[in-house]
């Protein structure tokens, strides 16, 4: 059944793929060298800076918050995908076969929002932008500190709960912002 989430969430996933799509285009899977806590930092750079223009209530840099949320979600994507090509070498991928896989970590990621939005009510849509931000800055923290026990956890989620949280959570955010209708 499809709800006015599910739209809003379609919506923003679409315009991120699509963004996904021409950079892999542009600049190839050059990503693909990057280590997971590699982009667990660039995602972390994306919402310090969010967080930095919110508190702060303006901005030098002329790049829309919008920019980062999306920048958030594409990097936990490839989080995500690397893990699942974590035993294959290549460094040059087409899009055409990452597409798949992408679309594969969608739909297991929006499956976890239709669970929690079914047990929570949809919460966040009474929550603030900046707290979303902060909700994703912990995730982060929680990621740099199971990266640093090599993976390790004795009763928490794992990386990939966290780099699905975080895409969710900045898709919330890039609804509430109205991204989905521009």
């Amino acid at each position: 059944m499809e709800t006015k989430t599910s739209n809003e969430y379609k919506e923003v996933i679409d315009r991120c793929k699509e963004l996904f799509q021409k950079k892999t285009i542009d600049y190839g899977t050059s990503w693909r060298i990057m280590r997971l806590s590699s982009i667990t930092d660039q995602i972390f750079i994306k919402a310090q800076r969010i967080r930095s223009v919110q508190e702060k209530g303006s901005q030098k840099i002329s790049d829309p918050i919008e920019d980062d949320f999306i920048g958030i979600i594409n990097y936990s994507l490839i989080a995500l995908i690397q893990l699942s090509l974590k035993n294959d070498d290549r460094l040059e991928i087409l899009f055409e076969e990452l597409e798949p896989i992408y679309d594969q970590w969608v739909a297991k990621t929006k499956g976890l929002l239709e669970n929690k939005n079914h047990d929570y009510g949809e919460a966040w849509r009474d929550m603030r932008v900046s707290s979303m931000t902060d909700i994703i800055l912990m995730k982060l923290f929680r990621l740099k500190q199971i990266e640093d026990n090599e993976g390790k956890t004795l009763v928490s989620e794992g990386i990939e709960a966290n780099y699905q949280d975080m895409i969710n959570y900045a898709v919330f955010c890039l609804i509430k912002l109205g991204y989905h209708h521009d």
